[in-house]
Protein backbone atom coordinates (compact mmCIF):
# COMPACT_ATOMS: atom_id res chain seq x y z
CA UNK A 1 0.00 0.00 0.00
CA UNK A 2 2.97 2.39 1.05
CA UNK A 3 4.47 1.65 -2.70
CA UNK A 4 1.56 2.64 -4.45
CA UNK A 5 0.67 5.38 -2.32
CA UNK A 6 3.92 6.39 -3.11
CA UNK A 7 3.72 5.84 -6.82
CA UNK A 8 0.62 7.96 -6.89
CA UNK A 9 1.94 10.80 -5.05
CA UNK A 10 5.28 10.52 -8.11
CA UNK A 11 2.36 10.63 -10.62
CA UNK A 12 0.73 13.86 -8.99
CA UNK A 13 3.68 15.26 -8.57
CA UNK A 14 5.23 15.05 -11.55
CA UNK A 15 1.07 15.87 -13.45
CA UNK A 16 1.46 19.07 -11.32
CA UNK A 17 5.35 19.89 -12.51
CA UNK A 18 4.26 18.89 -16.17
CA UNK A 19 1.24 21.44 -15.50
CA UNK A 20 3.55 24.13 -14.25
CA UNK A 21 6.11 23.73 -16.75
CA UNK A 22 3.58 23.80 -19.84
CA UNK A 23 1.81 26.89 -18.00
CA UNK A 24 4.92 28.39 -17.75
CA UNK A 25 6.18 27.71 -21.24
CA UNK A 26 2.65 28.78 -23.02
CA UNK A 27 3.29 32.55 -20.66
CA UNK A 28 6.98 32.47 -21.88
CA UNK A 29 5.58 31.80 -25.49
CA UNK A 30 2.45 34.17 -25.28
CA UNK A 31 5.28 36.88 -24.12
CA UNK A 32 7.56 36.10 -26.84
CA UNK A 33 4.41 36.16 -29.77
CA UNK A 34 3.51 39.96 -27.91
CA UNK A 35 6.78 41.88 -27.89
CA UNK A 36 7.67 44.11 -30.21
CA UNK A 37 9.40 43.12 -33.13
CA UNK A 38 12.77 43.67 -34.30
CA UNK A 39 11.79 45.88 -37.90
CA UNK A 40 12.00 50.03 -37.18
CA UNK A 41 10.51 50.39 -40.38
CA UNK A 42 6.70 49.65 -42.57
CA UNK A 43 7.85 46.65 -44.71
CA UNK A 44 5.49 45.45 -47.81
CA UNK A 45 5.76 41.66 -47.58
CA UNK A 46 4.65 39.00 -50.51
CA UNK A 47 3.26 35.94 -50.29
CA UNK A 48 3.19 34.42 -53.03
CA UNK A 49 0.51 31.71 -54.10
CA UNK A 50 0.79 28.55 -52.61
CA UNK A 51 3.57 29.46 -50.05
CA UNK A 52 3.87 27.12 -46.86
CA UNK A 53 4.16 29.34 -43.27
CA UNK A 54 7.83 27.47 -43.11
CA UNK A 55 9.02 29.33 -45.80
CA UNK A 56 7.17 32.70 -45.04
CA UNK A 57 8.57 32.34 -41.50
CA UNK A 58 12.06 31.94 -43.10
CA UNK A 59 11.84 34.90 -45.31
CA UNK A 60 10.31 37.05 -42.23
CA UNK A 61 13.09 35.85 -40.48
CA UNK A 62 15.88 36.47 -42.73
CA UNK A 63 14.11 40.20 -43.63
CA UNK A 64 14.61 41.16 -40.14
CA UNK A 65 10.93 41.40 -39.41
CA UNK A 66 10.51 38.90 -36.73
CA UNK A 67 13.27 37.18 -34.68
CA UNK A 68 12.78 33.59 -34.68
CA UNK A 69 10.80 31.82 -37.83
CA UNK A 70 10.85 28.60 -35.41
CA UNK A 71 8.61 30.12 -32.65
CA UNK A 72 6.41 31.39 -35.03
CA UNK A 73 5.96 27.65 -36.88
CA UNK A 74 5.62 26.76 -33.27
CA UNK A 75 2.90 28.93 -32.79
CA UNK A 76 0.88 28.80 -35.89
CA UNK A 77 1.07 24.89 -35.48
CA UNK A 78 -0.49 25.46 -31.65
CA UNK A 79 -3.09 27.81 -32.83
CA UNK A 80 -3.98 24.82 -35.99
CA UNK A 81 -3.50 27.80 -38.26
CA UNK A 82 -0.45 26.48 -40.83
CA UNK A 83 -3.16 26.70 -43.48
CA UNK A 84 -4.74 29.79 -43.22
CA UNK A 85 -2.46 31.82 -44.89
CA UNK A 86 -3.39 34.22 -47.43
CA UNK A 87 -1.71 35.58 -50.62
CA UNK A 88 -0.89 38.64 -51.25
CA UNK A 89 1.00 41.76 -50.16
CA UNK A 90 0.22 42.84 -46.95
CA UNK A 91 1.79 45.86 -45.48
CA UNK A 92 3.75 45.02 -41.84
CA UNK A 93 3.69 48.11 -39.42
CA UNK A 94 6.99 48.76 -37.61
CA UNK A 95 8.10 46.66 -34.78
CA UNK A 96 5.24 44.77 -35.00
CA UNK A 97 4.54 41.71 -33.19
CA UNK A 98 4.81 38.18 -34.50
CA UNK A 99 0.80 38.21 -32.97
CA UNK A 100 0.23 41.07 -34.99
CA UNK A 101 2.08 39.85 -38.32
CA UNK A 102 0.02 36.49 -38.41
CA UNK A 103 -2.83 38.20 -37.78
CA UNK A 104 -2.03 40.51 -40.95
CA UNK A 105 -1.07 37.52 -43.09
CA UNK A 106 -4.31 35.24 -42.07
CA UNK A 107 -6.92 37.72 -41.25
CA UNK A 108 -5.87 41.12 -42.68
CA UNK A 109 -6.70 42.98 -46.00
CA UNK A 110 -3.77 42.72 -48.67
CA UNK A 111 -2.72 45.77 -50.50
CA UNK A 112 -4.98 46.01 -53.57
CA UNK A 113 -3.69 47.49 -56.90
CA UNK A 114 -5.98 49.11 -59.73
CA UNK A 115 -5.37 48.67 -63.93
CA UNK A 116 -7.53 51.25 -65.22
CA UNK A 117 -8.42 50.28 -68.86
CA UNK A 118 -10.42 52.97 -70.59
CA UNK A 119 -13.47 53.07 -72.64
CA UNK A 120 -12.96 52.97 -76.68
CA UNK A 121 -10.05 51.21 -76.61
CA UNK A 122 -9.68 47.94 -78.88
CA UNK A 123 -9.64 44.16 -77.19
CA UNK A 124 -5.59 44.42 -78.98
CA UNK A 125 -5.05 48.06 -76.90
CA UNK A 126 -6.61 46.98 -73.83
CA UNK A 127 -4.62 43.42 -73.74
CA UNK A 128 -1.32 45.44 -74.54
CA UNK A 129 -2.26 47.21 -71.57
CA UNK A 130 -2.50 44.36 -69.10
CA UNK A 131 0.62 42.49 -71.00
CA UNK A 132 2.55 45.94 -69.77
CA UNK A 133 1.16 46.02 -65.75
CA UNK A 134 4.20 45.32 -63.91
CA UNK A 135 2.70 43.74 -61.21
CA UNK A 136 -0.01 40.72 -62.83
CA UNK A 137 1.67 37.58 -63.35
CA UNK A 138 1.38 34.74 -65.82
CA UNK A 139 1.46 34.61 -69.88
CA UNK A 140 -1.35 36.12 -72.21
CA UNK A 141 -4.09 33.84 -72.75
CA UNK A 142 -3.51 31.75 -76.18
CA UNK A 143 -7.08 31.99 -78.04
CA UNK A 144 -7.74 35.25 -78.90
CA UNK A 145 -10.33 37.37 -76.98
CA UNK A 146 -13.06 38.74 -79.56
CA UNK A 147 -13.05 42.14 -80.13
CA UNK A 148 -16.16 44.25 -77.52
CA UNK A 149 -15.99 41.49 -75.28
CA UNK A 150 -14.05 43.19 -72.04
CA UNK A 151 -15.87 45.79 -69.90
CA UNK A 152 -13.62 48.61 -69.82
CA UNK A 153 -12.85 49.85 -66.07
CA UNK A 154 -10.38 50.52 -63.25
CA UNK A 155 -10.23 46.95 -61.52
CA UNK A 156 -8.54 46.53 -58.51
CA UNK A 157 -6.64 43.03 -57.46
CA UNK A 158 -3.93 41.85 -55.40
CA UNK A 159 -0.73 41.12 -56.04
CA UNK A 160 -0.50 37.15 -57.40
CA UNK A 161 -3.41 37.78 -59.93
CA UNK A 162 -2.77 36.55 -63.57
CA UNK A 163 -3.21 38.15 -66.34
CA UNK A 164 -5.87 35.36 -67.63
CA UNK A 165 -7.76 35.76 -64.66
CA UNK A 166 -8.15 39.67 -64.92
CA UNK A 167 -9.22 39.20 -68.63
CA UNK A 168 -11.57 36.10 -67.81
CA UNK A 169 -12.88 38.58 -65.02
CA UNK A 170 -13.31 41.64 -67.77
CA UNK A 171 -15.60 39.24 -70.35
CA UNK A 172 -17.61 38.21 -66.60
CA UNK A 173 -18.36 41.80 -66.17
CA UNK A 174 -19.52 42.64 -69.47
CA UNK A 175 -21.54 39.30 -69.77
CA UNK A 176 -22.91 40.57 -66.26
CA UNK A 177 -23.75 43.86 -67.38
CA UNK A 178 -25.92 43.29 -70.77
CA UNK A 179 -27.87 40.54 -68.76
CA UNK A 180 -29.01 43.37 -66.56
CA UNK A 181 -29.43 46.06 -69.32
CA UNK A 182 -30.76 43.96 -71.76
CA UNK A 183 -34.24 43.43 -70.11
CA UNK A 184 -34.46 47.00 -69.44
CA UNK A 185 -34.13 47.92 -73.19
CA UNK A 186 -36.34 50.35 -74.87
CA UNK A 187 -38.97 49.04 -76.73
CA UNK A 188 -38.77 49.17 -80.92
CA UNK A 189 -35.07 49.43 -81.06
CA UNK A 190 -33.49 48.68 -84.41
CA UNK A 191 -30.91 46.37 -82.79
CA UNK A 192 -32.33 42.52 -82.03
CA UNK A 193 -29.33 40.51 -79.63
CA UNK A 194 -27.46 42.29 -76.94
CA UNK A 195 -24.24 41.55 -79.92
CA UNK A 196 -25.73 44.21 -82.11
CA UNK A 197 -26.18 46.46 -79.09
CA UNK A 198 -22.69 46.07 -77.86
CA UNK A 199 -21.81 46.75 -82.05
CA UNK A 200 -23.46 50.26 -81.95
CA UNK A 201 -22.38 50.84 -78.11
CA UNK A 202 -18.83 50.37 -79.71
CA UNK A 203 -19.51 53.04 -82.65
CA UNK A 204 -21.23 55.60 -80.01
CA UNK A 205 -17.60 55.16 -77.95
CA UNK A 206 -15.57 55.91 -80.73
CA UNK A 207 -17.69 59.08 -82.23
CA UNK A 208 -17.41 60.88 -78.99
CA UNK A 209 -15.49 60.98 -75.82
CA UNK A 210 -18.01 62.89 -74.05
CA UNK A 211 -20.14 61.32 -71.28
CA UNK A 212 -22.43 64.29 -71.88
CA UNK A 213 -22.49 63.47 -75.38
CA UNK A 214 -23.23 59.53 -75.22
CA UNK A 215 -27.25 59.70 -75.58
CA UNK A 216 -27.43 62.30 -77.42
CA UNK A 217 -25.10 60.30 -80.44
CA UNK A 218 -26.82 56.83 -79.86
CA UNK A 219 -30.08 58.75 -80.19
CA UNK A 220 -28.79 60.23 -83.32
CA UNK A 221 -27.20 56.84 -84.67
CA UNK A 222 -30.54 54.84 -83.30
CA UNK A 223 -32.72 57.27 -85.36
CA UNK A 224 -30.85 56.77 -88.72
CA UNK A 225 -31.31 53.09 -88.06
CA UNK A 226 -34.68 53.02 -87.84
CA UNK A 227 -35.10 55.29 -90.90
CA UNK A 228 -33.10 52.84 -92.62
CA UNK A 229 -30.07 55.33 -93.25
CA UNK A 230 -26.56 54.64 -93.28
CA UNK A 231 -24.42 55.12 -89.96
CA UNK A 232 -21.75 56.83 -91.95
CA UNK A 233 -18.98 57.40 -89.13
CA UNK A 234 -15.54 57.54 -89.65
CA UNK A 235 -14.23 55.52 -86.96
CA UNK A 236 -16.17 52.27 -88.85
CA UNK A 237 -13.63 52.96 -92.05
CA UNK A 238 -10.64 53.53 -89.99
CA UNK A 239 -11.26 49.67 -88.01
CA UNK A 240 -11.84 48.46 -91.64
CA UNK A 241 -7.99 49.92 -92.87
CA UNK A 242 -6.17 49.69 -89.40
CA UNK A 243 -8.47 47.36 -86.97
CA UNK A 244 -8.63 50.38 -84.91
CA UNK A 245 -5.15 51.23 -84.84
CA UNK A 246 -4.12 54.81 -85.92
CA UNK A 247 -3.35 55.64 -89.06
CA UNK A 248 -0.32 57.89 -89.75
CA UNK A 249 1.70 59.11 -93.16
CA UNK A 250 5.24 58.24 -94.39
CA UNK A 251 6.46 60.99 -91.84
CA UNK A 252 4.97 58.71 -89.05
CA UNK A 253 2.49 62.10 -88.51
CA UNK A 254 -1.38 60.69 -87.60
CA UNK A 255 -3.67 61.52 -90.51
CA UNK A 256 -7.10 61.69 -91.67
CA UNK A 257 -8.59 59.13 -93.44
CA UNK A 258 -8.13 59.34 -97.83
CA UNK A 259 -10.93 59.09 -100.07
CA UNK A 260 -9.85 55.71 -101.22
CA UNK A 261 -10.26 54.50 -97.87
CA UNK A 262 -13.04 56.08 -97.24
CA UNK A 263 -14.89 54.65 -100.59
CA UNK A 264 -13.70 51.34 -100.26
CA UNK A 265 -15.90 48.73 -99.14
CA UNK A 266 -15.04 46.47 -95.79
CA UNK A 267 -17.23 44.86 -93.68
CA UNK A 268 -17.17 48.02 -91.25
CA UNK A 269 -17.22 50.52 -93.08
CA UNK A 270 -20.45 52.22 -92.82
CA UNK A 271 -20.29 54.64 -95.62
CA UNK A 272 -20.63 51.38 -97.70
CA UNK A 273 -22.59 48.97 -96.21
CA UNK A 274 -26.49 49.25 -94.30
CA UNK A 275 -26.62 48.33 -91.20
CA UNK A 276 -24.26 48.08 -88.32
CA UNK A 277 -20.61 46.57 -88.84
CA UNK A 278 -19.58 43.18 -88.86
CA UNK A 279 -18.01 43.77 -85.04
CA UNK A 280 -17.74 45.83 -82.29
CA UNK A 281 -15.25 48.38 -83.19
CA UNK A 282 -13.49 49.11 -79.84
CA UNK A 283 -14.45 47.74 -76.14
CA UNK A 284 -17.45 50.22 -75.13
CA UNK A 285 -18.46 51.39 -71.71
CA UNK A 286 -21.30 50.93 -69.59
CA UNK A 287 -22.12 54.16 -70.26
CA UNK A 288 -22.29 53.82 -73.80
CA UNK A 289 -24.19 50.50 -73.34
CA UNK A 290 -26.88 52.04 -71.73
CA UNK A 291 -27.24 54.84 -73.98
CA UNK A 292 -27.91 52.40 -76.83
CA UNK A 293 -30.45 50.66 -74.68
CA UNK A 294 -32.07 53.58 -73.60
CA UNK A 295 -31.30 56.04 -76.06
CA UNK A 296 -33.85 59.55 -75.63
CA UNK A 297 -36.03 61.25 -78.21
CA UNK A 298 -34.23 62.97 -81.35
CA UNK A 299 -34.43 64.51 -84.44
CA UNK A 300 -31.18 64.77 -84.79
CA UNK A 301 -29.45 62.85 -87.53
CA UNK A 302 -26.50 64.60 -88.91
CA UNK A 303 -23.42 65.69 -86.72
CA UNK A 304 -19.72 67.31 -87.24
CA UNK A 305 -17.14 67.76 -84.71
CA UNK A 306 -16.93 70.83 -83.43
CA UNK A 307 -13.18 71.18 -82.89
CA UNK A 308 -13.59 72.23 -79.39
CA UNK A 309 -13.57 68.52 -78.20
CA UNK A 310 -17.37 67.97 -79.07
CA UNK A 311 -20.07 67.96 -81.76
CA UNK A 312 -22.55 70.01 -83.75
CA UNK A 313 -25.89 68.55 -84.03
CA UNK A 314 -28.11 69.15 -87.19
CA UNK A 315 -31.90 67.79 -88.23
CA UNK A 316 -31.44 68.33 -91.59
CA UNK A 317 -28.99 68.41 -94.49
CA UNK A 318 -28.79 71.66 -94.77
CA UNK A 319 -28.03 72.63 -91.58
CA UNK A 320 -25.49 70.18 -91.07
CA UNK A 321 -24.34 71.66 -94.12
CA UNK A 322 -23.79 74.81 -92.39
CA UNK A 323 -22.29 73.09 -89.77
CA UNK A 324 -19.58 71.24 -91.93
CA UNK A 325 -18.70 74.94 -92.82
CA UNK A 326 -18.40 76.50 -89.47
CA UNK A 327 -15.97 73.71 -88.53
CA UNK A 328 -13.85 73.40 -91.70
CA UNK A 329 -13.13 77.51 -91.20
CA UNK A 330 -12.61 76.70 -87.54
CA UNK A 331 -9.95 74.34 -88.62
CA UNK A 332 -8.71 76.82 -91.04
CA UNK A 333 -8.00 79.48 -88.39
CA UNK A 334 -6.36 76.89 -86.13
CA UNK A 335 -3.99 75.27 -88.87
CA UNK A 336 -3.34 79.53 -89.55
CA UNK A 337 -2.67 80.32 -85.89
CA UNK A 338 -0.61 77.23 -85.44
CA UNK A 339 1.93 78.17 -88.68
CA UNK A 340 2.01 81.61 -87.43
CA UNK A 341 3.58 80.42 -84.05
CA UNK A 342 5.93 78.09 -85.71
CA UNK A 343 7.27 80.88 -87.91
Amino acid sequence: MKFIRALLSLIVAVVILTAAVAGAGWIWLGNEVAKDGPSSAETLFVVEPGEGFSTVSSRLEKDGVIRSAWLLRLKVRIDGTEGALKSGEFVIEPQASMGEILETLIEGKAVMHKITLPEGRTTAQLLRLIEADPVLIGPMPELPVAEGSLLPDTYLYHRGMTRAKLIAQMAKAQDDLLAELWPMRQDGLPISTPQEAVILASVVEKETGRADERPEVAALFVTRLKRGMRLESDPTIIYGVSQGEPLYNKAGKRRTLLRSEIDRKTDWNTYQIDGLPKTPICNPGRDAIAAVLNPPETEYIFFVADGKGGHLFAKTLAEHNRNVAAYRKYERGEIARERATNE
